[in-house]
């Protein structure tokens, strides 16, 4: 009987406290039928290293799954209503494989992670442009290792019922942590300027250009606030929302997919016969950008804490198996419109304006009667489109219907996207920084950041330059894209972390494969990117931080392989790794680890535990007869 109930239990996380201070508060949150968790109140600023002080950090009561049950005395902290406080019950059925209802309940983390942003909608168009059909494939095999990343992100969030900025808060030394979070903070920034950029070419364009970009910036600061309280009304009524976006998007999207008629012949050879003859850097460099575009750093942290607003007894196995397959499949619904959507943008663009001329866009322009030829010049070079030319070019040669269901697909992803980039920046300062802020002030700050570029930009500089940027943060992304993906496939391959759901072997490889493919990529867009700057003192810049991106991106990488199993990598303690949690110790055979534990259970006695602890321990601070 025993066996059978050890084996019934669920994967649950236990932290015992192992502060200095003894006046420490400690508020006590049960995670599982038989465990507790001895939560310290840090009274440190929030940039403390937890690595030596209160425990490795406190549990964000804001974000933790109502499932589990808080004490009396909980933590003295404001509390802030997000998304996360209002939870869906899970529907009890009984003997059943699969349920329609109880994937309804599920449904909803996905859309608010997949969405379109205009960025992503500025490198389709770009792709098709450039590349015609060809980097289609990019588009699906970006898309396939996104919905792997967003599994692994839900699954975290599901098992260990925190999201992956808590983990990272919890198991990076400060320093790294801290790197780390301005990495993903530079990321959201890009998504949010990104949003309005779009929400403002969008504007002008429905206006026939009434309202000027700098009107249409300064309008996206009112929608922000506006469409941040949405889950006021309720979670669901957020989701919906989202739904409705999604919706837009693919009717209108979908409509220039059937005005220009591409071949379906392309479309299919482009999509499943990877090959991009010709290419050049341009179009290499489009490549780059897709992948940037289809897996956002952003949206791994944001999935990995939507799905702790379902309900989930994490004392039940089946119930955390449950959750991950319907979040699977959330997830693979949602990617795919997405998938169809991006395709409609390439086809529309690779079919009507590959390799055309402004000589050829210009004339048709001029048949049409439109506003706008005067984008063009009047020469043989090769069309260059973006989100505003693209707009243009599809009412000359579609009519000013094309012109007008465009600018409102533009708009509904700028809309879609303004909120999910508020809950992103939430979730990663109060998870990385375990600081509490509440969302007006949140997005304030970051609101500012994002606007005040775009507005200069829109106020002293063209069209031209402000759809520019769009390409820029696209590669940005890109960048900034191992700061998401290594952490994910870190913790996610880690027993001591999820249990029985750790990534297993084929996970492995396929994850160790994609980081060095993107850690690859990257390095190569580095080197192109130095080669074309021109002037000595701009190298010396550029170099100086592309070391030091390389280097952290190596850091990340080395405590990622480790974590895989390629043992010997570490160096045997854990100041070598500086990740106390990957040692051989935590790691072998005779014990039974539970996550963050500063014991150790199962077949091994306490005393070998001890032992076998001891650089871990002296890392903490804690003395072995404290366990």
């Amino acid at each position: 009987m025993k066996k059978q109930s050890k084996k019934e239990a669920a994967p649950h996380c236990e932290l015992k406290s192992c502060s200095k201070n003894s006046d420490t508060q400690v508020s006590s949150i049960v995670l599982g039928p038989a465990s507790s968790v001895q939560i310290p109140v840090p009274d440190e600023d929030a940039f403390g290293d937890h690595g030596d002080s209160a425990s490795l950090g406190a549990l964000n009561p804001a974000y933790s799954n109502s499932s589990i049950p808080q004490s009396s005395g909980g933590l003295s902290e404001e509390h802030f209503t997000t998304y996360l406080d209002e939870n869906n019950a899970v529907l009890e059925e009984k003997h059943s494989c699969f349920s329609f209802r109880k994937l309804w309940v599920f449904t909803g983390p996905g859309l608010l992670m997949s969405v379109v942003d205009p960025g992503n909608i500025e490198c389709d168009l770009q792709s098709g442009a450039l590349a015609g059909f060809k980097l289609l494939w990019v588009l699906l095999l970006a898309t396939i290792v996104g919905v792997l990343l967003q599994t692994l992100a839900a699954r975290l969030g599901v098992v260990t019922g925190l999201h992956l900025a808590e983990v990272c808060y919890r198991q990076y030394p400060r320093v790294p942590r801290i790197l780390l979070w301005l990495m993903v903070e530079l990321a959201i920034i890009g998504v949010d300027m990104q949003e309005v950029i779009g929400s403002a070419i969008a504007i002008n364009l429905l206006s026939a250009g009434r309202i000027p970009l700098w009107g249409g910036v300064l309008i996206t600061i009112a929608d922000t606030f506006a469409f941040l309280f949405l889950d006021n009304y309720g979670l669901r009524k957020l989701e919906a929302f989202f739904g409705f976006i999604f919706t837009v998007m693919a009717l209108t999207f979908g409509y220039e997919y059937v005005t220009v008629k591409p071949s379906q012949t392309q479309v299919l050879k482009g999509m499943f016969l990877p090959s991009c003859s010709g290419c050049r850097t341009p179009q290499i460099m489009q490549a780059v950008a897709i992948v940037g575009a289809i897996i956002m750093p952003h949206n791994i942290y944001l999935h990995s804490a939507l799905v702790k607003s379902r309900h989930i007894d994490r004392a039940k196995r089946q119930e955390v198996r449950e959750a991950n397959k319907y979040f699977f499949i959330d997830c693979c619904i949602a990617l795919f419109v997405s998938f169809i959507i991006n395709t409609c943008v390439i086809s529309v663009f690779a079919e009507a304006f590959f390799e055309k001329t402004n000589e050829q866009v210009v004339a048709v322009c001029k048949n049409s009667s439109s506003p706008h030829t005067h984008l063009f010049p009047d020469d043989n070079s090769t069309l260059a489109v973006d989100i505003y030319k693209g707009g243009v070019v599809l009412g000359c040669y579609f009519g000013p219907a094309a012109l007008y269901i465009w600018a409102v697909g533009i708009l509904a992803a700028g809309q879609s996207s303004t909120v999910t980039g508020t809950y992103s920046g939430q979730f990663v300062m109060e998870g990385f920084l375990n600081l509490k802020w509440s969302r007006f002030a949140r997005v304030s700050l970051t609101r500012s950041i994002a606007i005040i570029p775009a507005l200069l930009v829109a106020v002293f500089q063209d069209m031209e330059h402000l759809t520019g940027l769009n390409d820029i943060l696209n590669v940005l992304q890109s960048l900034q894209l191992p700061f998401a993906l290594i952490p994910i496939l870190t913790f996610t391959s880690l027993r001591p972390v999820m249990s029985e759901f750790a990534n297993g072997l084929g996970w492995r490889i396929i994850g160790g494969i994609v980081v060095l493919v993107i850690c690859f990529i990257n390095m190569y867009f580095v080197v192109v990117y130095v080669q074309g700057l021109g002037h000595v003192a701009l190298y010396v810049v550029a170099a100086v931080v592309s070391v030091a991106y390389l280097s952290f991106v190596f850091y990340l990488g080395w405590q990622c392989f480790i974590a895989l199993g390629m043992s010997f990598l570490d160096c045997g303690h854990t100041g070598c790794t500086g990740l106390p949690l990957f040692s051989h110790s935590l790691r072998g055979k005779n014990f039974e680890t539970r996550w963050w534990s500063s014991g150790v259970r199962g077949n091994g006695s306490l005393q070998h535990g001890a032992a076998a602890l001891q650089p871990l321990l002296m890392f903490l601070h804690v003395e072995p007869d404290t366990m």
